[in-house]
């Protein structure tokens, strides 16, 4: 339960009395995430029990308003609720200017540090990382610079088994060593293997957020191998010709995409509000891709290998 996805808002740009617009909460390994902030972001954070102050880094899509216009009525409220702790929020070239703007119509005077960085339209890489996760953007492609975002645990070190470790004889200065995979020769010539008294440690978990997209399979190298892939799917693949005029993407194509990069569950989002059934958009998808899921707002995903 150390690593989940909540689905604050799945509807594209008009929301329902159901389905908000787009905005995410990730809680990995105490590290709590906001991606995309859509208007009434702050009213799913309390319907669905997310305590705001928990959230400490925010990604941000694109500028368009169903992933933004939430962002400065959060960031008033974090300072209405006395915030003191620093908030880092990540976003497209322009997104200092749409915030300052904003909070200095309000007075612009807070009592937390906001740390805004605005990430190269067409760049890719690291943009965070502490002890536990990492952070990686990469562009998408919309007709206005968009990112998407990897988040993904650092690799944990071997286990040791006690009970085999302690029958070599070798001093515990060595457990270090062989708890990172290293083979080991002590002073008096004993050889220990770091297979032989150490437990592999479970691979890394990593989840990839495919905002507002057309179809395509450069994201591949970056979302390849996830164990979940939220893909916007904003129309049925009889609406084709529209999603590639709006760079937009179907569930067809969606479910591509997560077939090529072999991820192992992929979530289908951003449905147009034209569509009164999302049955259609499971069914398009589970034909070239078995594990697809249709979410409803509040629901969570927990990560698992």
């Amino acid at each position: 339960m150390d690593f989940e996805v909540t689905i604050l808002g799945s509807n594209a740009a008009i929301p329902t009395l159901s389905r908000g617009t787009t905005s995410q909460y990730v809680h990995c390994k105490q590290r709590h995430i906001l991606i995309d902030c859509g208007e009434g972001t702050q009213m799913q954070l309390r319907k669905f029990h997310i305590k705001y102050q928990r959230i400490n880094i925010i990604l941000i899509s694109h500028l368009h308003g169903d992933h933004v216009f939430g962002l400065p009525g959060l960031i008033s409220t974090m300072q209405l609720m006395g915030r003191t702790q620093g908030l880092k929020v990540y976003g497209p070239i322009g997104i200092k200017k749409l915030l300052r703007a904003n909070l200095d119509a309000g007075g612009g005077y807070f009592l937390f540090k906001i740390d805004i960085v605005e990430l190269e339209n067409d760049g890719a890489g690291l943009i965070f990382e502490d002890k536990c996760i990492e952070i990686h953007h990469f562009p998408l492609k919309h007709r206005i610079p968009t990112h998407g975002y990897r988040i993904q645990e650092k690799p944990a070190t071997r286990k040791l088994v006690r009970e085999a470790f302690n029958k070599t004889g070798v001093s515990v200065a060595y457990i270090k060593k062989l708890l990172q995979g290293e083979d080991i020769t002590d002073n008096l010539g004993v050889h220990v293997t770091a297979a032989s008294v150490t437990l592999p440690a479970p691979p890394t978990r990593a989840y990839a957020f495919c905002s507002d997209t057309a179809y395509s399979e450069a994201i591949i190298p970056y979302i390849q191998g996830a164990n979940l892939l939220y893909h916007e799917s904003t129309f049925l693949d009889k609406e084709a010709e529209r999603a590639a005029e709006t760079y937009h993407s179907t569930a067809k194509q969606a479910a591509a995409i997560a077939l090529k990069a072999q991820v192992k569950l992929l979530i289908l989002g951003h449905f147009s509000s034209r569509y009164k059934s999302l049955r259609l958009f499971q069914e398009e998808a589970e034909e070239l891709f078995p594990h697809v899921s249709i979410p409803e707002d509040g629901m969570l995903y927990v990560i698992s290998n």
